[in-house]
């Protein structure tokens, strides 16, 4: 069914021009002899064919084209203009202001039908072109999401590998992750940025792969040259995220190259201090040496959240971005739940979103812990 508006004060006109249009049994016209008002209902309605007179009072056929023009659905939908002035300038200002065709009020009833039916004509087809591209642009879209949904999947999923080399069952990952998220929130930082920051945190470790078992899952102390093998996953996952295509890849490499760097310049690799880091390793430093601090390890046991707290606001300054320690604090109920200290309120949030750490399953030891 097409929609048509037809604009003109003369009533017997919009009776006349009524009949050639509705003609075609698929098409409604809603005729106003305001242009004003006809202007109201184009904004509420999306009309295929336009049909207005020039000669109106208050506003003339061009200064209400040049307005619909301005409404985004009617950039392309054809627009007849009615007149009995067809000299040059005044078709020229029509066709300035957006004008598809002109139809003079002279004209006999075959050659007016033939026109106004070819409108229609026209009208039909830029209206299946719009829902054709409407609907391409849905699939794209869908196409898009698969995509990003695919791509989270594999690095949560690449993360856990790495993880389960450092005989950990996943955890580790969500929680810097969501960790790392709630801080890049607190800094009000962009949504689409903190949400990256969210998938490619995982990643941080990844160049722990490089790392024999034996130096990695050692259960004391490491020597100085087992502690400078362990520094060099650092630059090892910057090669292996790095010169990446995809931009969360890129996010990643870059954390994973530089989430030991410490606010005073005193970390490793490359010794860099303060905004010098880059923003996103700063925020996944908090958050990994946090779980880091209230988790069980090979070599330690795990500290009560409040006593890590502690140990974070402590080293503001010195490890840690002073604006990152306090966006953490700042949003203290919210790690409590992340990190498992608030059982109901978390197992509620994990309920409301499908992330990509959902479809993972959780790794399960082959050989049990002692």
């Amino acid at each position: 069914m097409m929609d048509a508006l037809l604009v003109d004060d003369s009533a017997t006109m919009r009776l006349r021009l009524r009949r050639f249009l509705e003609v075609k049994p698929d098409v409604t016209v809603t005729d106003h002899a305001d242009p004003e008002l006809a202007l109201l209902e184009a904004k509420l309605r999306a009309f295929d064919l336009i049909v207005v007179d020039y000669h109106m009072p208050d506003m003339d056929g061009i200064a209400f084209i040049q307005s619909l023009r301005t409404i985004a659905h009617y950039s392309q939908v054809p627009i007849v203009m009615i007149t009995s002035d067809v000299s040059a300038s005044v078709r020229l200002a029509a066709l300035d202001a957006g004008a598809t065709d002109f139809i003079d009020k002279s004209m006999q009833g075959i050659e007016l039908t033939v026109r106004l039916r070819n409108q229609v004509r026209l009208a039909k087809a830029v209206r299946n072109l719009a829902e054709q591209a409407s609907w391409l642009d849905g699939e794209v879209e869908m196409a898009r999401r698969h995509l990003r949904e695919r791509e989270e999947e594999i690095i949560f999923r690449l993360s856990l590998a790495v993880e389960y080399r450092d005989n950990d069952t996943g955890d580790h990952t969500w929680r810097v992750a969501r960790y790392s998220q709630i801080v890049a929130e607190a800094l009000n930082l962009a949504p689409d940025f903190c949400r990256s920051l969210y998938l490619a945190a995982p990643l941080h470790d990844v160049g722990k792969v490089a790392i024999p078992d034996g130096v990695l899952l050692k259960p004391g102390r490491l020597d100085p040259e087992e502690f400078s093998l362990v520094r060099t996953h650092a630059s090892i996952g910057k090669r292996i995220l790095g010169d990446s295509a995809s931009e969360l890849i890129s996010l990643a490499a870059e954390i994973a190259e530089s989430h030991h760097e410490k606010w005073d310049g005193s970390g490793y690799p490359h010794g860099l201090a303060g905004t010098d880091i880059p923003l996103s390793a700063r925020i996944v430093a908090v958050a990994d040496v946090f779980d880091a601090l209230t988790t069980q390890r090979p070599y330690k046991g795990a500290m009560p959240f409040e006593d890590a707290l502690e140990c974070i606001r402590a080293e503001s300054g010195r490890h840690f971005d002073p604006s990152c320690v306090e966006a953490f604090c700042s949003r203290w109920s919210d790690i409590l739940i992340a990190g498992g200290q608030n059982y109901a309120l978390g197992r509620l949030h994990n309920q409301q979103t499908t992330e990509p750490w959902a479809r993972v399953p959780m790794l399960l030891r082959e050989v049990a812990k002692p």
